[in-house]
C-alpha cells in the first residue's frame, strides 16, 4: 500500500502564501488521481482540490484562483500552492488518492495550516 506523506503546513498571517507537499512512497500518479482534503475543527473533510492521471485540475470553489495543484511525477510528489490565505482556510490539510472525488486511500497525519495574524 502506497503511504503519502504532507509537508510545508505552518503559521502564516493572512494574505500570505504557503506550499504543501505531498510525497508518495513509490510512483503512483501513472495509476491514481490525486487530491487535497482540508479538515477544519468541528468540519467533515472537504476536497480541495484534484489532479488527474493526465494532469486535469478540479477545485473547490473556495481554491479557485487561489490554490494551484501540481505534480512532479519523477519525484512522486503533488504540490498545493496556496496564495492569499484567508482565516478561513485554517485546517488540516491531507492528500490521498482519489477517484469520482471520493479519497481511496487511508489517512496521512496531515499537515496543519493556521491562517492568522
Amino acid at each position: 500500500q502506497v503511504q503519502l506523506v504532507e509537508s510545508g503546513g505552518g503559521l502564516v498571517q493572512p494574505g500570505g502564501s504557503l506550499r504543501l507537499s505531498c510525497a508518495a512512497s513509490r510512483s503512483i500518479f501513472r495509476f491514481y488521481d490525486m487530491g487535497w482534503f482540508r479538515q477544519a475543527p468541528g468540519q467533515q473533510r472537504e476536497l480541495v482540490a484534484g489532479i488527474t492521471k493526465t494532469g486535469r485540475t478540479t477545485y473547490a470553489d473556495s481554491a479557485k484562483g487561489r490554490f494551484p495543484i501540481s505534480k512532479d511525477s519523477a519525484a512522486n510528489t503533488v504540490y498545493l500552492q496556496m496564495n492569499s490565505l484567508k482565516p478561513e482556510d485554517t485546517a488540516v490539510y491531507y492528500c490521498n488518492t482519489l477517484r469520482a472525488g471520493a479519497a481511496l486511500g487511508s489517512w496521512g497525519q496531515g499537515t496543519q495550516v493556521t491562517v492568522s495574524s
